[in-house]
């Protein structure tokens, strides 16, 4: 009998939720909206989406997510961050900070390429990590990733600047894979996911 899908989060309470589940339907998993800490249950993986930073750091405090999370992640299972959400996984934040929960060690500087008019797309930097040259990014309020420490791994840039980090199982993108064609990011995680503990 072939195994099942994996089940796969998204965080539901502000941003492109609908997008994500899409991505992620089309590298083979099965989405699951997530708005309380009992929808945890039984997840291989989980995304953080993009949307308004403040307004999802003041979600996770109302429902109580902020701990459950944690936990999710020191359990070994992979959580992707994009544009809000990478800002929500760093240890600390600039440009008008947001309580976040602290599992990747770098700084987030919130809308550090401008405002909404300022959105643009490009390719990653030549010589990314696991085959992801060419990959195009789109850009929107954008925060930029800085001062990672040594054990965060830079897996793509956009000139010169991180746009895809990674620690442990824990993976930040600064731009919105879920908005077009490429499934990389997503697969991405979804290989993490499974990978043997502590990969």
């Amino acid at each position: 009998m072939p195994a099942a899908p994996p089940r796969v989060g998204v965080l539901a309470i502000q941003g492109d939720v609908e997008a994500h589940a899409r991505a992620l339907a089309r590298v083979g998993a099965t989405p699951v909206r997530v708005r309380r800490e009992k929808e945890l249950d039984g997840l291989a993986a989980l995304v953080l989406p993009g949307g308004e930073s403040t307004t999802i750091s003041k979600g996770l405090a109302r429902l109580g997510l902020a701990e459950p999370l944690r936990e999710f992640a020191s359990s070994g299972r992979p959580l992707l961050g994009t544009c809000a959400g990478a800002i929500l996984l760093a240890r600390a934040v600039e440009n008008h900070p947001v309580p976040t929960l602290g599992l990747l060690d770098l700084v987030a500087v919130r809308n550090a390429y401008g405002t909404q008019v300022d959105s643009f797309a490009a390719e990653v930097d030549p010589g990314a990590a696991h085959g992801l040259d060419g990959l195009r990014c789109v850009f929107i309020r954008a925060p930029q990733l800085r001062h990672p420490d040594a054990d965060v791994e830079v897996l793509a840039r956009v000139g010169g600047r991180p746009v895809l980090v990674r620690q442990g199982r824990v993976l930040a993108a600064t731009f919105h894979p879920e908005l077009g064609d490429d499934p990389r990011v997503h697969a991405l995680l979804l290989e993490s996911a499974a990978g043997p503990a502590g990969a």
